[in-house]
């Protein structure tokens, strides 16, 4: 029998302190970092970059988004596979990069990412020498002098040096370096990850899924891969079954006794709280998607929608705009999924009042 039997509300609560969403709210930017492990760094900035509303959900107004790019530019924070991760955490994946493109038999697809950048090593060693000698630099002042363009029926067809960066930082061989307004850095590794012992392979797995299932409260062992941060926990943590829901889980069990109070937060689309979907709907029963790549037609909740928390349940989205030529944090519409109370809805407007005063815009609605 599984070491834990849960509601859904005690699993929702799980997720919540694990992420930092209770009423309890940190205040210290690199605290509520470590404790993510990740937050992904999307520069959309239909209302704020998704880096800064995750962390502005938790830190409240005293959070600076100048604080963020101080810490990247100390290095005290890094950027790795488009998360920002404390600059320790790299000691973790260490490993793999020097077992690129993977450890046993490869699948095809790291086969040919290996073949890819074998036929471009007249280009690697390039890039490697302009960063040697005038790094860190944008992609967009590295030279493509690939022999083998690469190809996809998507937008990245034919963008050699960004595609080439991109397997350059998983050798170990480059890194973000910062930004200069909107385009990252690169330079080389060495000169940017600390000079920390690295971990074996197989320990920092175990160390990686450790802290995931910490900053996620209850995961599952194991999962579909997805690309970019995985959601699923290995071994971590204790057994669990979630009552209506089928199948397993792990939940961390320091976070089981702790006391819960909620509160009310606009998250991100982004927001890790909500990115494994399936997960988002098996414990919170949540509909939503990120509409942005929809036709406008097509959408139901809006380009950004801002998923509402209130308490332990998700029970809105908001479609807000940020105008900054107007001056405007505009909201189109608030979406309930549940019908507010005078009580969550002056909740929510005091959250986006309060959006509105850190973004140093005026609040425009909703209709």
């Amino acid at each position: 029998m599984p070491d834990h039997e849960l509601s859904r509300t005690d699993a929702r609560r799980l997720a919540l302190r694990g992420q930092l969403l209770t009423a309890e709210r940190p205040t210290d930017l690199l605290t509520v970092l470590r404790r993510l492990t990740v937050v992904q760094d999307d520069p959309t900035h239909h209302v704020a970059p998704s880096a800064d509303l995750v962390l502005w959900s938790r830190l409240g107004s005293t959070y600076s988004p100048d604080a963020l790019r101080a810490a990247v530019d100390e290095q005290r924070v890094l950027e790795l596979h488009g998360y920002l991760r404390p600059c320790e955490d790299l000691a973790l994946f260490r490993a793999d990069m020097a077992d690129w493109p993977g450890r046993g038999e490869l699948r095809p697809w790291q086969k040919e990412q290996r073949a890819w950048v074998e036929a471009n090593t007249a280009c690697r060693l390039d890039i490697l020498d302009r960063l040697r000698t005038s790094g860190p630099l944008p992609a967009s002042e590295l030279p493509d002098t690939c022999e083998r363009p690469w190809r996809s029926s998507g937008w990245n067809h034919h963008r050699n040096v960004v595609m080439l960066l991109k397997l350059l930082v998983a050798r170990g061989e480059v890194a973000a370096a910062g930004r200069e307004e909107r385009q990252t850095l690169w330079d080389l590794a060495e000169r940017v990850y600390p000079d920390d012992p690295v971990v074996p392979a197989d320990e920092a797995e175990r160390v990686r899924d450790k802290r995931r299932l910490r900053a996620l409260g209850i995961a599952r062992a194991r999962s579909a891969q997805v690309p970019g941060e995985p959601g699923h926990v290995g071994e971590a943590g204790e057994p669990a079954v979630v009552e209506g829901v089928k199948g397993h889980w792990r939940v961390d069990p320091e976070l089981l006794d702790e006391p819960f109070a909620g509160r009310t937060a606009l998250l991100s689309p982004l927001d890790r709280l909500i990115h494994d979907r399936r997960r988002m709907d098996e414990i919170f029963e949540f509909d939503y998607q990120l509409e942005m790549y929809k036709p406008r037609e097509q959408r139901l909740w809006g380009y950004w929608a801002l998923p509402v928390l209130h308490g332990d349940r998700l029970v809105g989205k908001v479609d807000a705009t940020a105008d900054r030529r107007e001056g405007e944090l505009r909201v189109e519409a608030l979406h309930e999924d549940v019908p507010f109370t005078r009580a969550m809805t002056r909740a929510v407007h005091d959250e986006l009042t309060d959006l509105a005063a850190w973004l140093d815009l005026q609040l425009v609605g909703p209709p």
